[in-house]
């Protein structure tokens, strides 16, 4: 029998719904700074989306776009004008940055009460002790997922294949406070088929391009695939997708040169898991949509509402 795919629009738009609704309750309109520098295609399409959707909800935001030539000392200026302005209640510097940027400097300047994305190293600590703080939007996003598709994590075994930052070992610890029993894998992992075929969770991260096949995944596991990869060659895809996903994937690569795929090779997981987050499609809508909550949650934490 084929996994049952989790869906990740019908959530996002659950969690916007109640935002919207959470902003129409509030005596103040929360404000969303989003800084872009330079002229990344899929960043511009990212920040669009952000914008977009910030507006929607019925908050402010502004955008700011910047040279590729800024220097350090200017954009870490603008991080700290936007701290010391009381309409903005979260900050969100767009990744990846030009080369001469220290993107550590940078996100390390934001004022943790604003920071939206979670990366701040004050609210990577909160995290870490199960305090109240902003968490990175994805491996939220994550959370939500399962949660709001009834599979249950306390006392399960989930493993995360992945440790950066910004999703892995975050994702790591939001587990752990829904009392998971959690393993992360990565590089180095020895047997790694044999650990992942263990997990009732299994969540990857690594930016590999269908990476985890059947042989990761134990019979009826939920696995979310955080991955979003471009893949070009006919002859991989036809590795990955089913005989009734092919077509229009080949054509996606004859029109665009690529189509979109995870970290996950969809076709074996489709066979082996109880569930799976299909790219696109899935975890990568939420991002936004746990964006937008931490927004309102900076506002609320910000101004005592």
């Amino acid at each position: 029998m084929p996994a049952q795919l989790l869906q990740g629009k019908p959530i996002a738009e659950a969690i916007k719904s109640e935002v919207a609704a959470e902003v129409m309750g509030l005596h103040f309109r929360p404000g969303l700074a989003v800084v872009r520098v330079g002229e990344d295609p899929a960043s511009a399409v990212y920040v669009g989306s952000k914008v977009r959707t910030t507006e929607e909800l019925g908050m402010y935001s502004e955008h700011i776009h910047m040279q590729p030539d800024i220097t350090q000392a200017e954009l870490l200026n603008i991080v700290r004008e936007l701290n010391a302005r009381n309409d903005i209640d979260g900050i969100l510097v767009q990744l990846p940055l030009p080369g001469h940027i220290n993107d550590r400097e940078i996100l390390e300047a934001i004022d943790p009460a604003k920071d939206v994305d979670g990366f701040h190293p004050m609210n990577v600590g909160r995290l870490s002790q199960g305090l109240e703080s902003l968490v990175p939007c994805t491996p939220a996003g994550v959370i939500e997922i399962l949660k709001r598709s009834n599979i249950e994590i306390a006392g399960r075994h989930a493993v995360v294949i992945g440790r950066s930052n910004i999703v892995g070992k975050p994702m790591a610890m939001l587990l752990l406070q829904e009392n998971a029993t959690v393993t992360i894998c990565h590089s180095r992992t020895r047997d790694l088929p044999a650990i992942t075929r263990q997990a009732d969770i299994l969540i990857a991260a690594i930016g590999r391009a269908g990476f985890v096949r059947g042989e990761h995944i134990g019979e009826n596991a939920a696995v979310v695939d955080v991955g979003i990869n471009n893949v070009s060659d006919k002859d991989f895809a036809a590795e990955l997708f089913s005989e009734e996903d092919l077509p229009k994937r080949l054509a996606a690569i004859e029109k665009r040169g690529f189509t979109l795929v995870g970290d996950v090779n969809p076709k074996e997981a489709m066979e082996r898991a109880g569930s799976f987050t299909p790219v696109p499609g899935g975890v990568g809508l939420l991002t936004v949509a746990m964006l937008m909550k931490n927004t309102v949650a900076a506002a609320v934490m910000r101004r005592g509402a």
